[in-house]
């Protein structure tokens, strides 16, 4: 897939197939985030890959959102900031929200090139989500997203 077609083909999706993903695609894309800009080279951000239905099922809960739960896999972006406030100061949170946005967007890219789909979630209690997945208290939750393959049943949105 040509990079043109893979931006204009990404799109939120939160119906998805029964199908079980292969974990590999998965995986390809998360592989991706790490060509992604970063400041002074310090590569900031974390992905979470969950496929327990349990743990999914809190992720549900913490986002309120139920499609979530209608995933079979779930990736949880996590960043850590720490480095680049050290290096840059104040200008270290700002470096790290702009990492962590150019990160999950070439995640998304590959997610699109890898024929699945997602819907980026940033509501959510993020104390929840870190107690799930034991993430330490001095990172930050940026996103989840729930991943699948689209649906090719279509519904009636009343």
């Amino acid at each position: 897939m040509q990079l043109q077609d893979a931006i204009e083909k990404r799109k939120s999706v939160k119906r998805f197939d029964r199908k079980k993903p292969d974990w590999r695609k998965i995986i390809r894309a998360i592989d991706s985030v790490r060509f992604a800009p970063s400041a002074g080279n310090q590569f900031v951000m974390r992905f979470i890959l969950v496929s327990d239905e349990k743990k999914i099922a809190k992720l549900t809960e913490a986002s309120q959102q139920e499609f979530v739960g209608e995933a079979q896999y779930v990736v949880v972006a996590v960043s850590d900031d720490s480095t680049l406030i050290r290096d840059y100061g104040e200008n270290g949170i700002r470096y790290t929200a702009q990492q962590a946005g150019a990160a999950i967007e070439n995640f998304l890219l590959a997610l699109t090139e890898q024929k699945l789909v997602t819907t980026w979630v940033g509501h959510f209690y993020e104390e929840q989500i870190k107690r799930t997945l034991s993430i330490p208290d001095n990172l930050h939750v940026e996103a989840i997203f729930p991943i699948g393959i689209e649906t090719k049943i279509k519904t009636k949105i009343q």
